[in-house]
Formats: C-alpha cells, structure tokens, sequence
C-alpha cells in the first residue's frame, strides 16, 4: 500500500509543477518516514550506484548533441537528407524523420533533438504547406528515434537500474527504431496529399538548393560521427563511455576547426546547458536509487508481481497489462522516471513471464516513444509546441493519429515478436 501511495504521491507533486528531481526526494522522504529507513545507509548505497563509469557516457552524451547544435552539425546533416530525399512526395517530412534518425544516431537524446531539428525545419516545413500543428507533431514523435536509435542515454540509465549490458540494449532497439522511421515516413506519405498539399521550396537548414556531391560533402565531417561511434563500439574499439567521450571531442573539433561555426560564447552555453540536464538526471538516478532500495527490501516488486499473476494468468495479457501500464506511466511521467523507477518494479514480472530483460528494455523505450507524446504530461510534444511556435492544442489530434498508426503498432510488434529485438544482440555476441 505505501509503494502505491508513494507513485501517486509522485505523480501530486509532478502534477502540482514541482520539479521532477524534487518529486523524486518528497517520495523518498515519505518512503523513510514510512518504513523507517536508516538514511545514512540509504545515502551511502545511493551514492555507490551513481558511482558508475558507464554513467560518464551520460553528460559527454547530452553534451555532444548541444555541440551539434551549435557547431553547425545539425544543418549540415538536414540539408543532406533533404538534398536526397526532400524533393519526393512528403519528402520534406521524412527529412525530418531521418534527420531525428541521424541525430539519435549521435546524441542519443531527444530533447537535443527537438531543439535542433526543429528550430531548423518547422518554418519551412509551413512553407511547404505542412501544418504547424502536424509539423510539430511529426517532429515530437520522430525526435524519440534518438531514445531508440543507439547510443541512446534512456537505454544507458536502464542498463545501469537493471545492471544489463550497455551494448546489448543498445542493439536491442535497433529493429525498433527501423520500423518506426519506416512507419512514420509511409504515414507522412498518406498525410500528404490528403490532410494538406505540400509545394515546392528552398531547403531547410540553408535556403539554396544545392547538389548531392555539394551536399554530401559538406556534410561528412558529420556523417563520420555516427559511424565512428557505433562502429567503435560493436566493433569492439572502445566502449560505450569511451565513445561518448569521443563523439563530445569530435564534435568540439568539427565545430571548431572543420565547420567553424562554433564560438566559445556558444560553446560555453552548450557546456551549461549539458550540466545543468546532467545535474538534474543524476539527482533523479540518486532519489530513485535509494528509493528503489527501500522498496526492494520491502519486496514490493515481488509482491507486485504476486498480485498481477494472482489476478491474471494468461502470460499473453499480463503483456498487454504492462504494455498499457508504461504507455499510461508515459504520459504522465518523463522518460528518465519510466525507465529509473517504473521499468525496476516490472522486471521480476517479466522475467518470471518469460520475458529476457534485454526485450523488455527495448518494449520500455518503445514505451517512453509513445508516453512523452501522449498528454496529459507530454513533455516532448510540449516542447515541440514551443520550438514550433504552435498551440498544444493544435498538435494533439495529428500526435495521436501518429501514435495510434504507427507508435503503438511498433511497441505491440517489439513485445509480441521478441527476435525483432534479440536478433541482434545475439549476432553480436552480447546476449
């Protein structure tokens, strides 16, 4: 009863607009009372489960994606997709969708990606003939590919709650990611032509229109990111955390030496900015450790799942039940508590069901793709409600349409066809 009332608790104070990482100490605060726990203890093993290296890869991660914001990356990335697939029937639109792709690829966040992306895309995307609402829809939805698409900071926190491997989970959500672009790009297609006509204009991120051989070489210093990461890391190169060191480095480089369009004024800001998301995600991870400890010891996951095999049996729905549990989680709560707090209290039940913690990783990101666009909370479609300058309200009927034709296929597909996230994984050797 305490563990129930401690998630509404949580879900008051996030509801009331108290910050999330503060919601998260007024939980544990009230867990401790309750149960009578022994901080200094609680403090002591919190700390110990911060003290991770793979949480390094966290700030160089968030860092790197506001370097290629800054650094002129982005753009350069834009305008090559556009420039390959722009000028097709909803090109523009799976621009965006690859570009997001591209981006996740390297930063492996989403809000990075909203910012970015955006800012660069949704004005003219409206010149096109695209709605503002539909576009930023379309961007809030497309920005989660950096969730699902590795190196992806939602898989890393996982990995470290779960204690799975980085690199297994990362290949987890590699089918999951193709199959929403897939999705997304064949929704856009029907969308245009049928809710709204889109013309002909200037490209996105320059205004010119401009060759491929142009294009693709101005954007290598960019496309050379994604490879060296994802290639060091299942080619055994380097590591996760090394990598995100290394993509942090060559982004400061490219945005300093190739591209140059990086100043110190924005790299300063692009530092702050890092921190301060960093900050807040450590303090998070810090609260939820500790509460997750209290409740361990309290066997509240085992009595969880005690409950729902209780109540049902057949393994198919008890899928289905935590399926719509993550998605209702999702929209009220932000990606870092699904997947620090909710996904902990799930996995002794799925792994009694059947279910490899590797799979149920990627169902949990496919999960956060759909919850952080869905409202009431929605913090990702908010977002792209502001970087797009358009009402929420506007945006919410083409959001759920995307989520209902494309999101939800995708998650159901990931949960009942475990090969789509475990091929690879097993390829690699890592499972």
């Amino acid at each position: 009863m305490e563990g129930l009332f401690a998630i509404l608790l949580l879900l008051v104070l996030m509801g009331l607009g108290v910050p999330v990482a503060w919601s998260f100490a007024g939980v544990l605060t009230y867990l401790a009372v309750a149960y009578d726990a022994n901080l200094d203890t609680l403090m002591m093993q919190g700390f110990r489960s911060v003290d991770s290296v793979i949480l390094i890869a966290l700030p160089l991660f968030v860092l790197t994606g506001y370097l290629m914001q800054s650094g002129g990356i982005a753009s350069r990335l834009v305008t090559f997709i556009e420039t390959l697939v722009g000028r097709r029937r909803g090109g523009m639109g799976a621009s965006m969708v690859l570009a997001s792709g591209v981006f996740g690829a390297i930063a492996g966040t989403a809000t990075a990606a909203v910012a970015s992306i955006g800012t660069i895309m949704i004005g003219p995307l409206e010149q096109r003939g695209y709605p503002r609402g539909y576009a930023s829809a379309l961007l809030g939805i497309s920005s989660l590919l950096g969730i699902l698409i590795p190196p992806s900071i939602t898989m890393i926190l996982f990995a470290v709650v779960t204690r799975q491997s980085v690199a297994a989970l990362f290949a987890a959500t590699v089918g999951p990611a193709l199959l929403l672009i897939v999705g997304l790009i064949l929704a856009n297609r029907l969308a245009c032509g049928r809710l709204f006509q889109e013309v002909a204009g200037e490209t996105m991120a320059t205004g010119k229109l401009l060759s491929k051989g142009v294009a693709t070489w101005r954007a290598l210093p960019a496309l050379s990111l994604p490879f060296i990461i994802l290639g060091g890391i299942y080619g055994g190169v380097f590591t996760p955390t090394e990598a995100a060191a290394v993509a942090a480095f060559a982004a400061i480089v490219i945005g300093f030496l190739v591209y140059r369009d990086q100043s110190l004024m924005h790299f300063s800001r692009s530092v702050i900015a890092a921190a301060e998301t960093t900050g807040s995600i450590i303090l998070i991870l810090l609260f939820s450790f500790m509460i997750g400890r209290i409740l361990a010891f309290e066997r509240v996951p085992q009595d969880l799942t005690e409950l729902i095999t209780t109540l049902i049996q057949n393994p198919l729905l008890i899928l289905i039940a935590v399926n719509v549990f993550l998605i209702l989680a999702g929209a009220i709560l932000d990606d870092v508590s699904v997947t620090v707090v909710v996904a902990p209290l799930f996995l002794p039940l799925m792994v009694d069901t059947g279910i490899h913690p590797v799979h149920f990783g990627a169902i949990v990101a496919c999960s956060v793709v759909i919850g952080a666009n869905s409202p009431p909370v929605a913090p990702i479609l908010y977002m792209a409600c502001r970087i797009g300058r358009v009402s929420i309200h506007k945006t919410f009927a083409p959001a759920l349409q995307l989520i209902a034709f494309v999101g939800i296929p995708v998650m159901l597909i990931t949960t009942f066809i475990p090969e789509l996230s475990l091929f690879l994984p097993r390829l690699l050797g890592f499972i």
